[in-house]
C-alpha cells in the first residue's frame, strides 16, 4: 500500500501489522539511507539521554535491568525491544507499560504520511514509528535495542549517548559476515564520536576496538575500565570511578548475566551526572528484574525452561546453566530453528543435554523444516542408543504437548532454537489457562 493507493488505510493494529508484513519485498533490505530519509521527516529528536543496545546474545537481558534500575530510581523509561512473543504491543514499553493500540496506530499514521513514496521493511516502519513514539513523550531516559548488527540496522538512524556492545559471536553470516572479526565491526557502527562506548565481550575483536578508536569514542572494556567479583552471597562492581559492593544477584537465570550487569553498571556510571542512580535501587532492580524466554524456569512439574538460545554461543551459555540445574531423570526438548542458523553447532552444544527430540517447523518460510532438523540430529548421531528418541511435529505447540504426555514429574522439557518456538509454547500455555 502506498499513498497513492485506493485502498483504505488500516483501522487498527492487527490491520496494520498485516499490511507491513507483506508489504516490501524483502523482509530485511540493509541500508540506512530511506530510513533516515523518514526519520528527518518525522524530526525524530530526542530530549533525554538515550541508551543503544547491540551483541550477539545478551541484548534483552541488559535492556530489562536497564530499565528496572532506572525504574526504581524513578525515571521515567521508555524501551523499545524485540522481537515480541504474543502481542506486538510488547515492543514498546513506557515505564513497564506496553503501549497502547491507539498510540501505535496513530504514530504507524504518521511513519506512513511522511514516507511518501520510500519504501520500508516491516522492521523498518515499526522502528520508525516506536522510535517517533518515544521522542514525542516525556520520557527521563530511552533504551533501544539493536536488531540485527548495528552499523546498518534501522535503530542506528539514532545517535546514542551511551551504546553497549555485550557480545560478539557468528549469527546471521549473510548479512554480517563469517567471522567476529567482520561481526564486531558491524556492531561497533553503533559507537558515535565522543561519546562512551561500552563493550562487556571479554574478548572483544579487534575490529571493534580499533573502530571506536578511529572515530574517537570513549570505548570502555571489560577486564580493563571495568570489573566485577563476587561470591556465591553477593558480588561487586569496579568501574573508572565508581564502585558497587554487596549488590544482589540479578533475578535473571544464568551464567553470563553477571557480564551484562557489569555493562549496566558501567552505562549507569558514564551517565551518573545526568541520571544519578542510589545503591539501593540498583540492588532492587536486580532483583526484581524479569524477561521472559532467557533461561526462564517455570514453576510446577515437570520442570519446564524456556530460552531463545538459537546460535551455537547462546546454546552452549544453556547447556551450562542446564548442568547447573538440580538432578532430572530425562530431559525433552522442543527445538525449532530457522534456516540460516548454525543448526549443527546448536546441537553440537546440547548433544549431551537432551535424551529426548521434539522438532518442530516454524510458521516462516525461512525456518527450518522438522524433517531438516531431523537430518540435522541423526547427522550428530544423538541416537546413540534406545535411551534416546527423536519426533518430528508440524508446530511448537504440538511438540510442547507430546512432551508433556511423556515427560514425568522428575523429568525436564527445554524449549529452544529460536523466539519462535518459545512463543508457540507460550501460546499453548495461555490458551490451556483460559
Amino acid at each position: 500500500m502506498s499513498n497513492s493507493d485506493a485502498s483504505v488505510k488500516p483501522s487498527n493494529l492487527l490491520e496494520w501489522l498485516s499490511v507491513l508484513e507483506t508489504r516490501h519485498s524483502k523482509e530485511i533490505d540493509m541500508g540506512l539511507d530511506r530510513v533516515s530519509r523518514v526519520k528527518n521527516k518525522l524530526d525524530i529528536q530526542y530530549g533525554c539521554p538515550v541508551i543503544m543496545v547491540a551483541g550477539t546474545n545478551g541484548k534483552g537481558s541488559t535492556c530489562a535491568m536497564l530499565e528496572a534500575i532506572l525504574m526504581q530510581a524513578g525515571y521515567r523509561v521508555g524501551l523499545y525491544s524485540k522481537p515480541h512473543f504474543l502481542d506486538f504491543n510488547e515492543r514498546a514499553r513506557i515505564n513497564g507499560i506496553p503501549v497502547n493500540d491507539e498510540i501505535f496506530v496513530q504514530v504507524f499514521d504518521q511513519v506512513e504520511a511522511a514516507r511518501g513514496d520510500i519504501s520500508l521493511t516491516y522492521f523498518e516502519f515499526t522502528t520508525l514509528a516506536i522510535c517517533k513514539l518515544l521522542a514525542d513523550a516525556p520520557l527521563d531516559v530511552v533504551i533501544l535495542e539493536v536488531g540485527l548488527g548495528g552499523r546498518l540496522d534501522a535503530v542506528n538512524v539514532i545517535d546514542a549517548d551511551v551504546s553497549i556492545v555485550t557480545s560478539v559471536d557468528i549469527d546471521h553470516v549473510d548479512y554480517l559476515g563469517d567471522t567476529r572479526e567482520k561481526i564486531g565491526f558491524e556492531k561497533a557502527g553503533i559507537f558515535r564520536t565522543g561519546k562512551v562506548a561500552i563493550c562487556s565481550d571479554p574478548q572483544p575483536p579487534q575490529s571493534l576496538i580499533d573502530h571506536a578508536e578511529s572515530i574517537g569514542a570513549d570505548l570502555r572494556l571489560f577486564g580493563r575500565d571495568f570489573n566485577y567479583n563476587g561470591d556465591k552471597q553477593q558480588w561487586n562492581f569496579g568501574g573508572r570511578e565508581q564502585r558497587r559492593n554487596s549488590l544482589a544477584y540479578p533475578s535473571l537465570r544464568g551464567a553470563n548475566q553477571l557480564l551484562n550487569a557489569s555493562a549496566v553498571l558501567a552505562a549507569l556510571e558514564a551517565l551518573r551526572h545526568e541520571l544519578p542512580v542510589g545503591a539501593q535501587e540498583v540492588r532492587t532492580g536486580l532483583v526484581m528484574v524479569d524477561l521472559p524466554g532467557r533461561f526462564q524456569v517455570l514453576p510446577g512439574r515437570p520442570t519446564v525452561v524456556l530460552d531463545v538460545a538459537h546460535n551455537p554461543h547462546a546454546a552452549a551459555t544453556l547447556a551450562q546453566n542446564l548442568d547447573n540445574m538440580g538432578f532430572h531423570a530425562y530431559t525433552y526438548a522442543v527445538f525449532g530453528s530457522m534456516l540460516d542458523k548454525d543448526i549443527a553447532g546448536v546441537i553440537a552444544q546440547m548433544k549431551g543435554k537432551v535424551d529426548h527430540w521434539c522438532v518442530c517447523d516454524l510458521p516462516l518460510p525461512r525456518a527450518a523444516t522438522s524433517e531438516q532438523l531431523a537430518q540435522e540430529l541423526q547427522i550428530a548421531n544423538v541416537l546413540e542408543d534406545k535411551e534416546h528418541s527423536l519426533q518430528k511435529f508440524s508446530t511448537p505447540e504440538e511438540a510442547y504437548a507430546f512432551a508433556m504426555s511423556k515427560a514425568g514429574e522428575n523429568d525436564r522439557i527445554v524449549v529452544f532454537g529460536s523466539f519462535l518456538t518459545v512463543a508457540g509454547v507460550m501460546r499453548a500455555r495461555r490458551n490451556a489457562q483460559s
